[in-house]
């Protein structure tokens, strides 16, 4: 096989990868920074994705439209848990687990109530189910445009987290939230932010992501699974380990089914499997995993 013919496979792992990213932000930060397990993340995912499928209806506008709706609903859903995870400020991660698992349960089946048990994708302008020729090889436009949007949001979080006052105040908020009350900022106030902020991510990356992979009844599923090994793999609240992860997992789906089809439901797990035995072997003696 020539080495172009790795190509496609390279870009279409980039891709996955960086929409990968954006979906597990939205846990990362929720966790890193909102101290919130929050195991709705991938309904928020979902539901981004069935508002952008039954919004866009081929125009411009209405693509437009789907994006911002689906970004707004994950926002109002981040909103709800941050209401409904207040009370158990203090009361250890389980508590959290527990309670954004059951709406995690409701969102889905209310979801599949509203859109059906069919896999819905959205239209599309014309001009995005194009084909452009890379290297020899056909390429679908939408996926180029989904990896520059991807590409964008990516680097406007990382300017918004580590080069303006508000990226400022969440890391702050992190590291010593009795000084971040000190100068007048209520911490709860910031979680909550936080948190509407990681459901805009989810919406927004359900939104993206819909156009390529659809989203039906097991997209919810799906999403947090990965989203759960990124951050993990990526390290807990890490914004940088959580985008090399994603890249990673992003490659390691797309070449494994195109290459080794019939190992590619076994590599992602093998591959989270080593790494996380790597690190906990890298330890230095006495620490703790």
């Amino acid at each position: 096989m020539r080495v172009d013919a790795y190509l496609i496979p390279a870009v279409d792992g980039v891709a996955y990868g960086l929409l990968l990213a954006i979906a597990a932000a939205g846990l990362t930060v929720a966790f890193g920074a909102g101290g919130v397990l929050n195991l709705a993340h991938g309904t928020l995912i979902a539901a981004g994705g069935y508002v952008a499928a039954a919004t866009s209806s081929g125009t411009w506008p209405s693509l437009a439209a789907a994006v911002a709706l689906a970004a707004g609903v994950g926002a109002a859903g981040g909103g709800v848990l941050a209401a409904a995870t207040a009370a158990l400020q203090g009361r250890g991660h389980l508590d959290q687990a527990l309670l954004t698992f059951g709406v995690a349960l409701v969102g889905a089946d209310l979801l599949t109530a509203a859109y059906g048990s069919d896999t819905l994708r959205p239209r599309l302008p014309e001009v995005l189910e194009a084909t452009v020729r890379i290297a020899g090889h056909r390429y679908p436009v939408d996926r180029l445009a989904v990896l520059g949007v991807a590409v964008a949001v990516v680097a406007a979080g990382y300017v918004v987290l580590h080069r303006t006052r508000a990226g400022r105040l969440i890391r702050a908020t992190v590291d010593d939230r009795a000084m971040v009350a000190g100068i007048g900022v209520n911490p709860r106030l910031v979680d909550a932010a936080v948190l509407v902020a990681a459901g805009a991510l989810a919406g927004l990356a359900g939104a993206l992501t819909t156009p390529i992979l659809g989203v039906g009844p097991h997209t919810a599923d799906t999403a947090l699974l990965l989203s759960l090994i990124i951050v993990v793999c990526g390290g807990l609240g890490s914004v940088p380990g959580a985008l090399t992860a994603a890249l990673a997992v992003g490659v390691v789906q797309t070449v494994g089914v195109t290459s080794f089809p019939a190992l590619a439901p076994y590599l992602l797990i093998g591959a989270m499997a080593v790494v996380l035995l790597a690190r906990r072997t890298s330890l230095p003696t006495g620490a703790s995993a």
